[in-house]
């Protein structure tokens, strides 16, 4: 049964986070994932492209312009929802997975506006007893207010 204090979080959204995609940081993400794309890292070839310009990787929106002040990084909801699920006898917190939809372009210098949403939680039986999988979905908005992508995380709460 999902705790009631977890419940309540269902539907809500976390105050939205302001991201800058900066050059640099666009082509430091790059060289740690290893993806030497060109449009990614080199201004002569990203302006010669169909973009005109330096993008970002698939995947990367940026960093906080004001840090989250939860120590994870994610908003503060993501924190308070993990410790509802531990005063509910489910303290241990696994990653499972993250996928995303993409719309538009990430170009550098875009400002993004990223909105988290509690979208479900649900109950399952596992070997070892219950389990709370829980479903978060981030909008991703640029500066014009066009949605650029959607990413849907998964955590499991046991």
């Amino acid at each position: 049964m999902i705790p009631e204090e977890a419940r309540q979080f269902i539907g809500k959204t976390a105050v939205p986070i302001v991201r800058e995609v900066e050059r640099g940081a666009i082509r430091r993400y790059a060289d740690a994932v290893g993806n030497n794309n060109p449009l990614y890292c080199d201004e002569e070839y990203a302006a010669g492209s169909r973009y005109g310009d330096i993008i970002a990787p698939p995947g990367f929106f940026g960093w906080p312009i004001k840090p989250a002040k939860s120590t994870t990084g994610l908003p503060e909801i993501v924190g308070d929802l993990q410790e509802a699920l531990a005063r509910g006898g489910f303290p241990r917190i696994l990653d499972g997975g993250i996928s995303y939809e993409f719309f538009l372009t990430v170009r550098a210098d875009d400002m993004l506006i990223a909105s988290v949403k509690v979208s479900n939680i649900t109950e399952k039986e596992g070997k070892s007893g219950a389990m709370m999988v829980c479903r978060l979905e981030t909008t991703f908005l640029n500066q014009n207010g066009d949605e650029v992508a959607r990413a849907y995380q998964t955590f499991i709460a046991r």
